[in-house]
């Protein structure tokens, strides 16, 4: 039977050494034309976005959902947040660019709240474009579903008049 002593006594150079499998480090690779690859354009635009609107990233989301927050010290100073799915495709880094959009357009600057959502997803399509990324028909339509859904929720909760940048996508309501 081994004790604690035994244990101790031993020096670890001793030991025989458990054969650990090192994963390599990730390697991007440019296409043929010179270009750098796909992953490696969404990982500089989201070190380069996050860089640039001062925002953290709490948590990496597996799902295509997100929310962005900012906390204020007593101190003054201000911690921007946001959890979103890592960028990787075009819905990843759509979602993730909206979650900044509200960063970048502000807090509160909108109102209703379904407008701040217009503007957050309209920066984020904006930015896309600019640094050269694939805007498609999906991320359009879940553009559209998030601002329609968005919409419904103010006018369940009292909104009398849509802004005229959300009336496409204000839905016919049922009557009661």
């Amino acid at each position: 039977m081994r004790t604690l002593w035994d244990l101790i006594k031993r020096h670890p150079a001793d030991e025989p050494r458990a054969q650990v499998a090192v994963r390599p480090a990730r390697v991007h690779t440019r296409t043929a034309s010179g270009r750098p690859s796909a992953a490696q354009r969404y990982e500089t635009m989201t070190r380069d976005v996050l860089k640039e609107h001062g925002v953290r990233v709490r948590k990496w989301r597996s799902s295509m959902s997100g929310v962005a927050w900012q906390v204020k010290y007593s101190d003054g100073s201000i911690a921007r947040l946001i959890e979103a799915p890592r960028p990787k495709g075009p819905m990843s880094a759509a979602v993730f660019l909206h979650e900044i959009g509200h960063h970048a357009i502000g807090f509160n600057r909108y109102s209703p709240r379904c407008l701040e959502e217009y503007h957050a997803w309209a920066w984020s399509l904006r930015e896309m474009e600019r640094r050269g990324l694939t805007v498609t028909d999906r991320v359009r339509q879940r553009m559209a579903d998030s601002l329609a859904y968005a919409v419904a929720k103010a006018q369940r909760r009292g909104l009398k008049r849509v802004p005229e940048e959300l009336k496409p996508f204000e839905r016919s309501r049922p009557h009661r």
